[in-house]
């Protein structure tokens, strides 16, 4: 392959691979994106047809739109832009999560009468719209209600209802209208009836990729009635498939999350080998069968696990002859692209066939709250969709070219995108299929859906079994994944968006930027503004953990001595042995606890300093703490190593530890800016003032005078005993023992 107009021999060792993945961890994006604008073998003629192909769609889509609902039509009507969208949400999530009956009552309470619901009845295009609305406000005796009074509002008929028969009914009759909207969203309760209902599809050009809805496991309980679940759910798929192959079959997705307890990075030397043990009995019941396999793709910082489970399976030999192992590969991660490289290098190390799923990715918000929460270099994901457009093309064709090793499937909903996938394919149909979720995107692939008729593709559906309990958390992740104004989906439904807008080219979007990153979106270290943000270490990098972990346990022997400094001078004496509190054995060093001589000394010490310190800049004192937070982070890793081994903290609490401390330095210098900056105010009559460095000081002083602290004279001045204010008080005090005295009272 050439890079930057030489020939590089392509990597195939996939240890220096790995390297080269992880390096664009957290690439710098417009490095990031220059790489995938540069792999995208488009030519202008070729946008045009795409464009053409893309305008045919979704012109297409907006004429059938009453023939086809579901989740498309919903997302349009109930969007994050409405309260009734969030609404929904809220208690479409909240419900099943809320043990305490009184706390879901006054949820309700709240969500139904703070939403317009009127303005959604009657408008929607799809049955299911307005079905909908009645369905998450009404129960059958409000209906009739409604034909009773039909001058009420759905808002006041809601409120009558609430009022009526209580929240506890209302909550009964939402918890049942969900289960009915479950319907919409899951292909069945069960496997078998999953399977059942999708055989009419079939017929058409459809196959399914049966998803069993959980969370991530939480105990090992929880692990295995997911693994249980899974191989109730193989052993229906594979009788249902009947010996037609991995890729005419219907096949099963598997998330590791829900099938160990631990999956994370700090577990790994306990999770990887058991989910690589698990995996590959889930993957020889597929085998046996002859149906695919599909390991979910999960959150970025599971990345690096997720492909030593997949190689440590992979290339068991058990598994020889079948072609139906396969792994979703998200094209928002910077590191996709590299990601397919290592794949690449892997399916020709073992001479084997992978199936590949290209989806853009449902955890962006998780994924930037997490960079930014941890303090980490960069994303892990783009920050603009355009520049996951552009990166899905790249990957998509890259795994074009490589047919011969992959099977690619391409899961979108994306009309642009689409029609791209299908100029990349060329005349060549074969060997490929597009995705899409189960209730979404039908008005798109019905237009290209079917077996071996010019223009027709295979069309894989992700079809979620479970119950409503399961279904709910996947619903909220899809609505936000598609619910926002920004969201193809919604855009594509919304007759004021224009179809030019639509069908734009991301790539020539992306191009014409000089910076790449979105404005809005700054980087972590940027998160407070001018306030820098503490910077912390993505464990899950190999590329960053080994190196670091390296330098906290060259540390590991250090011994401290610590004592009271007073004037610079170390106070140290007998004193007593501090020991690791995770291994008694381990001496950490010695401590010289402070007597009470000291202590005075440290107050004399500190008195004495305090008049050249007062009169010290508040920008020089600010300029003392930023450069703390800075030495703090310099030698970070002897910190977190004293942290781990004198309060036996874990690593990454260590990291919190020092994190803490530097963000306190840093946000009390910037205070100390703010408030103690002297700044000239003009006044009335033109003269100009300094006040509000002083005024805070007096702020400050009243209050120390309030809680008893203030009663110390003041160190740079003599105290002022004769005062107005205190002659006037011992005059008081004089005349009213004077006063005492002539009544006659004994004061005392």
């Amino acid at each position: 392959m050439k890079q930057a107009g030489k020939e590089v021999t392509p990597l195939t060792d996939l240890d220096a691979l790995m390297q080269r993945l992880n390096d664009a961890y957290h690439l710098d994006e417009n490095l990031s994106v220059k790489e995938y604008l540069n792999a995208i073998p488009l030519t202008p003629d070729a946008n045009s047809r795409i464009k053409a192909t893309a305008r045919k769609f979704v012109e297409t889509v907006r004429a059938n739109r009453k023939r086809f609902g579901g989740l498309d039509s919903f997302l349009q009507e109930f969007g994050l832009s409405t309260s009734e969208g969030i609404a929904l949400m809220c208690l479409a999530e909240a419900l099943l999560r809320i043990p305490d009956p009184d706390t879901a009552d006054k949820l309700i309470r709240d969500k139904i009468g703070s939403a317009d619901w009127d303005q959604h009845l009657g408008k929607g295009h799809d049955l299911f719209v307005n079905a909908s609305t009645w369905a998450l406000m009404l129960t059958g005796k409000v209906i009739g209600d409604i034909e009773e009074d039909k001058d009420s509002s759905v808002a006041a008929i809601a409120g009558r209802m609430v009022a009526k028969l209580g929240e506890p009914i209302v909550r009964r009759a939402m918890l049942h209208s969900m289960k009915i909207m479950g319907q919409q969203f899951v292909m069945g309760r069960t496997i078998d009836e999953a399977l059942a209902r999708a055989a009419e599809s079939e017929k058409t050009g459809y196959r399914h990729s049966y998803d069993m809805l959980g969370e991530g496991a939480r105990t090992a309980e929880d692990a295995e009635h997911y693994f249980a679940n899974y191989e109730m759910a193989i052993n229906a798929i594979g009788r249902a498939a009947a010996g037609r192959g991995p890729v005419s079959s219907p096949g099963i997705s598997v998330k590791l999350s829900a099938i160990h307890p631990r999956f994370e990075y700090a577990q790994r030397h306990l999770c990887v080998p058991a989910l690589s043990e698990k995996l590959l009995v889930l993957a020889e019941k597929c085998a046996h069968y002859g149906i695919g396999l599909t390991v979910d793709a999960e959150e970025a910082h599971r990345l690096e696990m997720t492909l030593k489970i997949v190689e440590n399976v992979f290339t068991d030999p058990s598994l020889k002859g079948w072609d139906g192992f396969g792994l979703a590969v998200q094209a928002y991660q910077k590191r996709s692209g590299r990601v397919i490289d290592w794949l690449t290098a892997l399916a020709e190390q073992n001479n084997r066939r992978m199936m590949v799923r290209l989806v853009k990715g449902a955890y962006w918000d998780s994924e930037i709250k997490y960079a930014q929460v941890n303090g980490l270099p960069g994303y892990p994901v783009f920050t603009r969709k355009n520049a996951t457009d552009v990166a899905y093309l790249a990957n998509a064709a890259k795994l074009m070219s490589r047919r011969d090793l992959f099977y690619p499937m391409f899961a979108t909903h994306n009309a642009y995108t689409v029609a791209a996938l299908i100029e990349l394919a060329g005349k060549n149909r074969e060997g490929f299929e597009f995705q899409r979720l189960h209730g979404m995107g039908e008005p798109l692939y019905h237009q290209i859906v079917g077996f071996h008729d010019e223009g027709k593709y295979p069309c894989r559906v992700y079809a979620p079994v479970g119950s409503h309990q399961d279904l709910l958390p996947y619903l909220v992740r899809r609505l936000l994944e598609n619910g926002a104004n920004s969201s193809f989906v919604n855009r594509l439904q919304n007759d004021k968006v224009p179809i030019d807008e639509i069908i734009s080219d991301p790539v020539e979007y992306m191009a014409k930027l000089d910076s790449k990153p979105h404005p809005k979106i700054p980087l972590p270290a940027r998160l407070y503004g001018a306030r820098e943000n503490s910077s912390g270490i993505e464990f899950a990098s190999t590329n960053v953990s080994a190196e670091f972990l390296k330098k906290v346990n060259s540390f590991s022997e250090q011994r401290y001595a610590a004592s009271s400094v007073i004037n610079g001078v170390p106070k140290i004496g007998p004193g007593g042995k501090v020991l690791n509190p995770a291994d008694h054995q381990q001496e950490v060093g010695a401590v010289t606890f402070a007597t009470k001589e000291d202590m005075e000394q440290a107050l004399k010490t500190t008195y004495a300093a305090f008049a050249e310190w007062n009169g010290t800049p508040a920008n020089d004192r600010a300029a003392c703490l930023e450069r703390m937070a800075d030495l703090l982070e310099e030698n970070n890793a002897e910190f977190i190593s004293l942290c781990v081994r004198e309060a036996g903290k874990t690593l990454p609490d260590a990291v919190a530890e020092i994190r803490e401390a530097a963000d306190f330095c840093r946000y009390y210098a910037a205070e100390a800016r703010r408030l103690f900056a002297e700044t000239l105010m003009p006044g009335p009559t033109g003269e100009r003032d300094v006040r509000a460095g002083r005024a805070y000081r007096r702020r400050l002083l009243h209050r120390l005078h309030r809680s008893g602290a203030a009663h110390q004279p003041h160190p740079r001045r003599p105290q002022r005993r004769d005062c107005a204010a205190d002659r006037r008080n011992r005059r008081a005090e004089r005349d009213d023992c004077r006063q005492q005295r002539a009544a006659g009272t004994n004061r005392r």
